[in-house]
């Protein structure tokens, strides 16, 4: 070593380790914040909406409730109440809306925290600090630019996983207390976190079985695990309620039956996939640790037994869900173990980099082999964007010219390379290992961020296209505004304004619920009045819906519109036989409200490829090879209102799978005096 590089590494040696991580952590924050800031609108749908319909609830004084409907906590206390300030004090919701993304900056990057607690009760100060940078070079840390609850979660998972940790070291009352508040903490925060009660369970058998002694020194731990339980049943019982009324949301998840060959694909698949998205390295580590476990120390064997006990519980809780919900990996489920596999890494490292010739053949190939199961031709879709992360640079991969199929191969080439520097590199040189990971870790952040960042400009587009608050620009974010869905729009149109204005509260819909699952209203349009169900001073709609009223406030381009209605919503005109595509059917029913006669215009629009020949609509007929045509027909005034019947002749149907008898696509009504 130089004289100089023996300077600098006093010098960096003489400055406290918690120096170093705070100055770590602040550096995560602000660069997760930045790149946070990158995502314009809220794209984890219809997630994001709930945990900012909570927040801004919270922040109102109204509880825990979505659309005014009160909750109940049936999607966590923890995350809401965190990002609940950012409503409070910025009345503009974009400007929340980067306050929460700070927020979630903060809370995310904390992480680092528990993961280098955890890593130094088995390695060096350098050693932990390591563990936390590679932590903040996880690409999941691009989750701070949502609103989820993964901000919130991830800190608290690694706290009761350190918890755990200790509680398995030395089991005193003081250490199972701080497991269980917690785990209790981390529950409030998500649901998921149940899966620390069979790790706590199980993992002193475990140990015990390593230690080949007695699981009774964990008595504690079992009898206050037993207590709490026994609690939890008592004040269910007394509120007249389940058990598994505590998991909120999530309880239909365990009321439902899986097929267990179904669990042992999707398990599988998530183990592949983990070990791909850590970069094979540190899985390989973690197993060759976990074959020489009995040479390690008290504090090391705790550290691996208690850290794979908790991933076996977590890969199949997720592999359960997986294999009935969602039909894909859910790595973002997943992703709280990987700082467990990084300490793992660098523990091996400072031990010497020992390799035990068939310990370390097998770890290493087993390491390599897995990436190569995962099923790229299945996974690799829009789905891998929100729930996937390890799995987009080798989408990156895949668009550089190697098939789908083929993307295994590629695979099984990255996981022989890194088993070979693995095998091979000598242990003078294993500190080289976290330097390819690191880099690893940083091409894959990229090719998030840039993936994330084109879902969020996506859905604000299909949503807005004009300023994100152009409704409480127009009326003020006191104002209630009542959104109507027609269905013909894409529904973020609702969505997305929903987010990003606080004046829209009530939704309806005309025929068919929006997406969403949350609470909304059937809203029934009276054919003899035009009277609509709905009682609202201002309406968003779309233009397709023509709520009579004044206009205060449009976005051209998605056709949204703001109709200040006076109170009693109403429709100016009513159609009938008009798909929500515009094609007609066979008879197209027109009926215009406080009407004083005129004559109406309707814009139609023809296929020359379905009709060869020419049409006729009502008295109009419209010649052979005409794409385009007016259709005008007389208003005759009849008690207030006037009926137009347009009978097209002759209709089609398309075919391919399409079973309506089409006619004509109308592009607009138009009534002259």
């Amino acid at each position: 070593m130089t004289e100089a590089a023996a300077r600098a590494r006093a010098s960096s040696l003489a400055v406290p380790a918690w120096a170093w991580l705070s100055a770590l952590v602040v550096l995560s924050v602000a660069v997760r914040y930045g790149l946070g800031r990158r995502m314009v609108a809220p794209w984890i749908m219809v997630d994001e909406l709930i945990y900012s319909e909570l927040a801004k609830s919270v922040a109102d004084g109204g509880g825990f409730a979505i659309r005014g409907e009160p909750s109940g906590g049936a999607y966590g206390v923890v995350y809401p109440l965190l990002i609940a300030p950012a409503w409070a004090l910025f009345d503009r919701v974009p400007e929340a809306y980067a306050a929460a993304k700070a927020i979630n900056a903060a809370v995310i990057s904390l992480a680092l925290v528990p993961a280098y607690l955890l890593a130094r009760r088995v390695v060096s100060q350098p050693g932990a600090l390591v563990v936390a940078v590679l932590t903040a070079a996880l690409p999941s840390l691009l989750y701070a630019g949502t609103l989820m609850t993964e901000n919130a979660f991830f800190p608290l998972f690694l706290l009761a996983a350190l918890a755990l940790v200790l509680a398995l070291e030395r089991p005193t009352w003081t250490r199972t207390a701080l497991l269980l508040g917690a785990t209790g903490l981390a529950f409030a925060t998500r649901a998921q976190a149940v899966v620390f009660v069979p790790a706590m369970l199980t993992a002193p058998l475990a140990l015990a079985a390593v230690e080949r002694r007695s699981p009774r020194r964990w008595w504690r731990l079992y009898a206050a695990a037993a207590a709490t339980g026994t609690l939890a049943l008592a004040a269910q019982l007394v509120r007249g309620r389940s058990l598994l009324d505590l998991l909120g949301a999530y309880r239909t998840v365990e009321e439902q039956s899986y097929d267990p060959r179904e669990v042992l694909r999707w398990l599988w698949w998530h183990l592949c996939e983990l070990d791909l998205s850590l970069g094979i390295l540190p899985f390989a580590a973690f197993l060759l640790c976990l074959a020489l476990v009995r040479r390690f120390g008290e504090r090391e064997r705790a550290f691996l037994v208690g850290s794979a006990v908790l991933t076996a519980w977590l890969v199949l809780q997720v592999a359960v869900f997986a294999s009935r919900w969602s039909l894909r990996v859910e790595e973002r489920n997943l992703f709280y173990v990987a700082p467990l596999f990084l300490a793992a890494l660098v523990l091996w490292i400072e031990r010497g980099a020992p390799r035990p010739r068939v310990a370390a053949a097998v770890a290493a190939g087993i390491a390599a082999l897995l990436p190569a199961f995962v099923p790229f031709v299945r996974l690799i879709d829009v789905s891998a964007v929100s729930d996937t992360f390890g799995l987009l640079v080798w989408w990156d991969v895949h668009e550089w010219g190697i098939p789908l199929d083929r993307l295994w191969l590629a695979a099984l080439a990255a996981g022989a390379a890194a088993a070979g520097l693995l095998l091979l590199v000598p242990a003078r040189w294993a500190w080289a290992l976290p330097a390819v990971l690191l880099a690893f870790l940083l091409v894959s952040s990229q090719s998030v961020e840039q993936r994330i960042r084109k879902a969020s400009v996506g859905a604000l587009f299909q949503g807005i296209t004009t300023e994100r608050d152009w409704i409480d620009r127009a009326v003020g974010t006191d104002t209630e505004v009542a959104a109507l869905w027609s269905g013909r729009n894409d529904w973020l149109t609702i969505g997305q304004n929903e987010f990003f204005n606080r004046a829209v509260g009530d939704v309806y819909h005309l025929g068919q619920p929006l997406p969403s699952g949350l609470r909304q209203t059937a809203a029934v349009v009276d054919a003899a009045t035009g009277r609509v169900d709905v009682d609202a001073d201002y309406v968003l709609v779309d233009e397709t819906v023509p709520v009579a009223g004044t206009e205060v406030a449009s976005d051209v381009t998605k056709g949204m519109r703001v109709v200040e209605t006076g109170g009693r919503v109403r429709v100016g005109h009513l159609v009938r036989g008009l798909y929500d595509d515009g094609w007609t059917g066979p008879v197209l029913r027109y009926r215009q409200f406080d009407c004083e006669g005129g004559t109406l215009r309707v814009r139609v629009a023809r296929d020359p490829n379905l009709y060869l020949g020419p049409q006729r609509v009502g008295t109009t007929r419209i010649r052979r090879g005409s794409e385009l045509a007016i259709v005008s027909a007389p208003l005759d005034p009849r008690a207030g209102r006037c009926d137009v019947v347009l009978r097209v002749a002759p209709t089609i149907v398309p075919g391919g799978g399409d079973t309506r008898r089409l006619g004509v696509r109308v592009e607009g009504f138009d009534v002259r005096p």
